[in-house]
């Protein structure tokens, strides 16, 4: 496994890791990556993660995961590898790393949501001892605007 040099992002690499979520299909239409990336760097309770390998540039990244906790539990959400450079270990290296910071913040328990679309990653989490929990999630859009299922209503 190669690894990678996984660091926190810096302020001028945003483009690079909205455009490394884009090749990754991780964006949606609701989900404006600029804005989520600003959230995620406003406080200490969330950080942006990015890898690379050893001699790439930073428009090079390889690999990213946004962590972050509420005070109990942690959630990671943006977890990517590059298209071109998968299947070398870089999505078990970015969750161990953001398993780690977590760790260092005195939380004990990551909860992981996969969208129901996204049913290739199961296996990749479960290979990192992630399992199943029964749970009903519920959701309130606090900005409707945002709602897809809103989305061309006047």
């Amino acid at each position: 496994m190669e690894a990678l040099a996984i660091r926190e992002m810096r302020d001028d690499e945003r483009e690079a890791v909205a455009a490394l979520w884009e090749s990754c299909g991780l964006t949606r239409p609701w989900n404006d990556p600029a804005a989520d990336i600003a959230l995620a760097l406003a406080g200490p309770a969330s950080t942006l993660l990015v890898g690379e390998v050893a001699g790439d540039a930073p428009a090079g990244l390889a690999a990213s995961v946004m962590v972050g906790h509420d005070g109990h539990r942690g959630t990671v959400y943006y977890v990517s590898v590059a298209p071109a450079c998968r299947r070398r270990g870089y999505g078990r290296q970015m969750m161990a790393a953001a398993e780690d910071w977590l760790k260092q913040r005195g939380i004990w328990k990551l909860n992981l949501l996969i969208r129901a679309d996204n049913t290739a990653v199961e296996a990749f989490y479960a290979s990192l001892g992630y399992a199943v929990e029964p749970r009903t999630a519920m959701a309130k859009w606090l900005d409707p605007s945002k709602n897809p299922q809103n989305a061309g209503k006047g």
